[in-house]
């Protein structure tokens, strides 16, 4: 096992002027398991990719253990990767399929079969060896290709979106057995992923990129409760935190009728941002426009558009945003009704309105 580290690593495309990556600086701890998430086209697979030594590294380096790899080759990383579609050779058992790098390696047979053994064990495959790949279902062929990463023994695994092949309940299930595997390998394990749901369900510390950037590199509760801007504010979370730009005077924020402290720097405008749950009913206070309201049972959810004329969404939020309201499931609004809300002690958090970086 080894940790990772990237310096200051950049990867430009040919014929583009902005890097993919920019001048990335991340450390992986031996054992750790982290999570690359962001939205599409922030670079985290191409960071993945420039670790496993499939992508060209334009600046920095990138280091496994002590051991400089930024021109190794990606044979001779000692890292294993399980890719978003399975690969497997369709003519091969699961045994073969498994245990055919090592034999491209020349382990020799004794040692393969237990290796595949031993990882078929552990994955519950067991069963399933000698069967042909189109004889298993999505998330058999999933356990298959980790196994065959299993068997390599390697210091780091990467994995760029094993689930997204899978169902909604599979993955759910899926995420839970990576998870809990490689607690008990304890081998280091870089994950992207553009789920941030599986993102914070999984990873040890979990890093947001956008555009290129590292935003932020922390626990999935650190991530949630102390976001470093408005974007990892408004990415991490379901449902989402709402992010409101409110107008400034006399030292408070003004959403409506409620009034909340703001610092003495906050300019005229301020970034207010709120979590669904960080709302409560009250008798003033912040007016939403009911628009649909999702009942789940032991939960409910409100949303909607401010009522009130100072309130606008944050520039950093998407077109069509709605506020977004926990409400008693056992007494929902209906669509075309008023609520008035207030704010949760604690419950805000405050961001520039022109940079989106945290204020508070």
């Amino acid at each position: 096992m080894a940790s990772v580290v990237f310096e200051n690593a950049s990867r430009i495309y040919p014929g583009t002027t902005a890097p993919a990556v920019d001048k990335l600086n991340l450390t992986v701890a031996d054992g750790e398991f982290l999570v690359l998430v962001g939205p599409s086209g922030c670079g985290k697979s191409t960071s993945l990719r420039m670790l496993a030594g499939l992508e060209e590294i334009d600046g920095g380096r990138v280091l496994i253990g002590d051991r400089d790899v930024t021109n190794v080759a990606p044979k001779d990383r000692d890292i294993a990767m399980v890719f978003q579609s399975y690969a497997l050779y369709p003519h091969m058992t699961v045994a073969e399929n498994m245990g055919f790098a090592l034999k491209i390696a020349g382990v020799d047979k004794a040692e393969r079969e237990k290796r595949v053994r031993e990882a078929a064990k552990l994955l519950d495959l067991e069963p399933y060896l000698e069967r042909k790949p189109k004889a298993l279902s999505g998330g058999q062929r999933q356990r298959v290709a980790m196994g065959r990463a299993i068997v390599r023994e390697p210091q780091v695994f990467l994995m760029d979106e094993p689930l997204s092949n899978l169902d909604a309940k599979l993955r759910v299930a899926t995420r839970t057995q990576i998870a809990a595997l490689q607690r008990r390998l304890g081998i280091t394990t870089v994950y992207v992923t553009h789920d941030q749901v599986e993102a914070m369900t999984m990873g040890d510390r979990v890093a947001v990129l956008k555009d290129g950037l590292l935003q932020q590199v922390d626990t999935p509760r650190n991530l949630y409760d102390k976001p470093a801007n408005a974007f990892v504010a408004g990415f991490i979370g379901s449902p989402a935190m709402n992010l409101l730009t409110a107008p400034v005077s006399g030292g408070k924020a003004q959403l409506g009728d409620l009034n909340i402290d703001v610092p003495a720097s906050a300019g005229s405008s301020v970034t207010v941002g709120i979590r669904p749950e960080g709302w409560t009913a009250a008798s003033t206070g912040f007016h939403v426009l009911v628009e649909v309201v999702e009942e789940l049972g032991s939960d409910a959810f409100v949303y909607g558009k401010p009522a009130d004329n100072n309130v606008k969404f944050a520039n950093s939020v998407d077109e069509g945003a709605q506020v977004i309201v926990r409400w008693d499931p056992k007494n929902p609004p209906k669509p075309g009704e008023t609520i008035t809300v207030a704010n949760v002690a604690g419950a805000v958090h405050l961001f520039d309105a022109t940079t989106g970086a945290r204020i508070n």
